[in-house]
């Protein structure tokens, strides 16, 4: 009977804004984040670096993806593209000699700026028109850095990331990469979790719903679009740098691929658009459910309780992993986040059922 709001009461505006209103919320996210410092301590190395260190990384992806298909409602199919733009652009500039916490800043600023270049130039277009406006951006990306040795070395080359420190600690050993990943990952979600309460986070929803209604009440379309591509672009931009130093430690052109960009599409939308918990939830899900599928398909495969035809044992997870993506958005067409809410407000009002919905 402790997660209620009978006895919560707010006597001034502070109080009533805060992100938290239920105590229980406030603890409980404390404890996940306890939970999740102290992971290293825990999580065998093999999952943490499999497992956790991944899904922190694209968690932060999904944020930053997050911020202009959930808050501003603009499409974008070339993520992946921006990602690598950070990615190379920090390692690059790292073994020029510039200090790795100014390397993330200045990778996710380049990333910023041509991601903002191209969504200038999509700003007269929406819908589908959009998305091929940022497939172009996708696929030009992909051949520059395919084609240009002095970016990637070549079509097959891997341009390994040279050994740095964040803040005067070395960031080798996995416990400091993922501590790296976390914090970013948390300052993303501290960010999103406020910028719906700003000036700038209520004039992208007023673009999404519609923007020439938003023009009529004083909000400026074109200035809130372009701010929408540099921002998400940014903390694109510096999650692909992570993604580098962090987990992969050796970067190919083949690891941002359009495959990638769909990826970051899918966890967005079964995750829940606009949603700080879906991001987290559908990145999880997106990233995780095929690894488990595999692992359950082998294992009934060993037992005997599926054919034993390789054909049909590489296609089932991949079949039974798309099922369940429809079957989440028939059940839920809002995500998993959606799930997760009509879950919590079961609990707000449990052991009544009069207000379940």
């Amino acid at each position: 009977m402790f997660y209620r709001l009978s006895g919560t009461y707010h006597t001034s505006y502070e109080a009533d804004r805060k992100l938290w209103k239920i105590p229980t919320d406030r603890w409980l996210v404390i404890a996940l984040l306890i939970l999740a410092l102290l992971a290293p301590l825990y999580v065998s190395p093999l999952y943490l670096g499999s497992y956790v260190l991944p899904w922190v990384i694209w968690s932060a992806a999904a944020l930053s993806l997050t911020l202009l298909m959930g808050l501003a409602g603009q499409l974008h199919f070339g993520f992946a593209a921006v990602m690598a733009i950070g990615a190379y652009a920090s390692i690059h500039l790292v073994r020029a000699g510039v200090p790795f916490e100014l390397a993330l800043l200045l990778s996710g600023l380049i990333s910023a700026v041509i991601g903002a270049v191209f969504g200038g130039a999509a700003l007269r277009v929406k819908g589908l028109y959009l998305v091929m406006a940022t497939l172009a951006m996708q696929y030009l990306i992909d051949w520059v850095v395919v084609n240009v040795p002095a970016i990637s070395g070549g079509a097959h080359a891997t341009l390994r990331t040279p050994a740095v420190s964040f803040l005067f600690f070395p960031v080798e050993s996995l416990a400091a990469r993922y501590w790296l990943a976390l914090g970013w990952a948390v300052l993303l979600t501290v960010f999103f979790m406020n910028v719906k309460r700003t000036s700038f986070g209520r004039a992208l929803v007023a673009i999404r719903d519609k923007d020439f209604a938003a023009a009529v009440i004083g909000v400026d379309p074109f200035k809130t679009k372009l701010m929408a591509f540099f921002t998400s672009s940014f903390m694109g931009g510096v999650t692909g740098a992570i993604l580098a130093f962090c987990f992969y430690r050796a970067v190919t052109p083949e690891q941002f691929g359009f495959n990638v960009s769909i990826q970051l599409v899918a966890m967005v939308l079964v995750g829940g658009l606009g949603s700080v918990i879906g991001s987290w939830l559908g990145a999880g899900f997106v990233l995780l459910a095929p690894i488990f599928l595999t692992n359950l398909v082998s294992g009934l495969a060993a037992a005997g309780w599926v054919p034993v035809s390789q054909n049909f044992l590489s296609h089932l997870p991949l079949m039974i992993y798309g099922a369940m993506i429809i079957g989440f958005l028939l059940l839920e067409p809002l995500g998993l986040a959606k799930i997760y809410d009509n879950i919590r407000k079961y609990f707000l009002v449990w052991p009544f059922r009069h207000a379940r919905s």
